[in-house]
């Protein structure tokens, strides 16, 4: 390995992330030193970041309960799963919401404005990856299969789609926006729909319709830099997150002609970590169902989970330009 510059890596992630744990001990072996916060919880108890810009240049620290590092030696950031800005616990209402804001824009601002340092991924990046609309232009422009889908609020429309295809279509959230019932949270999975389900509350929101595809097996293809890992994953489920304990996960071969267009996709977004799901037909056709710029990993077979983490370690160590 080539030798690194000194700094800390900064992760920023939950403090309930066991999946980051697994990198950190890595990180910990190779004596890489590290700063673990969660700015939007931890900055309101007893962490703390300031950053000075001035004609001197710009500087500053972030210090944490355990640990004090200048903002100029951090050689990576890892932006895991932190939580959202909600502002401290003892404002509420417009109080709170102004508190929230200015720590988004300003501690996040901070964070995600480091000129040196290497970041997995980029926030703003990770942000515009996020869009499904965007992510399927993109997957067209690079050469992917994509299901036949429509986004809309309009009934008329979605019976439409729903209709010509003769019964196959599924119904996904553009977004997985926390719910709950009775105070209880609920996952919303993929589904079939039917045209007689759809009802004038599509009105309220954007719903994506997709055609069913016909797929032998589902894939998660995940990648790291320059470093792709396949899984194939046989489930009972239309999607197979609903029942993991179901499901079995074996390594898989990429093709050539979905690897090039992966990379190609992940440049597009400037991502350098990036989770693909794709279906794949008895006829071998992969066909791209999205994206997920910071997709959880730790779920597969455990020799590839080590290489994932081996990977994303490799990264945070070296740093800039790497």
């Amino acid at each position: 390995m080539n030798a690194v510059r000194a700094g800390s890596v900064l992760v920023l992630t939950n403090d309930r992330d066991v999946t980051a744990d697994v990198v950190l001990r890595l990180l910990h072996e190779r004596q890489v030193p590290v700063v673990r916060c969660d700015p939007g919880i931890d900055l309101h108890m007893g962490a703390a970041l300031s950053a000075h810009y001035g004609a001197d240049g710009r500087h500053g620290t972030l210090r944490t309960p355990t640990r004090e590092v200048a903002l100029d030696d951090i050689r990576s950031v890892w932006v895991r799963r932190p939580s959202t800005y909600a502002g401290p616990p003892g404002l509420g209402g417009e109080d709170r919401r102004f508190a929230a804001d200015q720590s988004s824009w300003g501690s996040g601002g901070i964070l995600a404005s480091l000129p040196g340092a290497h970041y997995v991924n980029h926030p703003w990046n990770n942000r515009a990856a996020e869009y499904k609309p965007a992510q399927l232009a993109a997957a067209r422009r690079h050469s992917f299969r994509i299901p036949d889908t429509l986004i809309t609020s309009d009934e008329s429309e979605a019976r439409r789609f729903i209709a010509c295809r003769s019964g196959a279509a599924l119904y996904k959230p553009v977004w997985n926006t926390p719910y709950k019932v009775d105070g209880e949270p609920r996952a919303v999975w993929v589904r079939p729909v039917s045209e007689h389900e759809v009802t004038p509350a599509v009105r309220a929101c954007p719903h994506m319709f997709q055609a069913r595809v016909e797929k032998a097996f589902d894939v998660r293809v995940t990648v790291v830099g320059e470093r792709l890992f396949g899984t194939r994953i046989d489930s009972p489920d239309l999607d197979w997150r609903r029942r993991q304990d179901r499901m079995t996960c074996t390594p898989v071969d990429v093709p050539d002609a979905v690897t090039r267009s992966v990379f190609a996709y992940l440049r597009e977004f400037r991502l350098v970590y990036g989770a693909f799901d794709f279906a794949v037909t008895p006829g071998g056709d992969w066909y791209f169902l999205e994206c997920n710029p910071n997709g959880q990993w730790a779920w597969q077979p455990a020799d590839i989970t080590a290489e994932i983490a081996r990977a994303i370690a490799d990264r945070l160590e070296k740093g800039g330009n790497p």
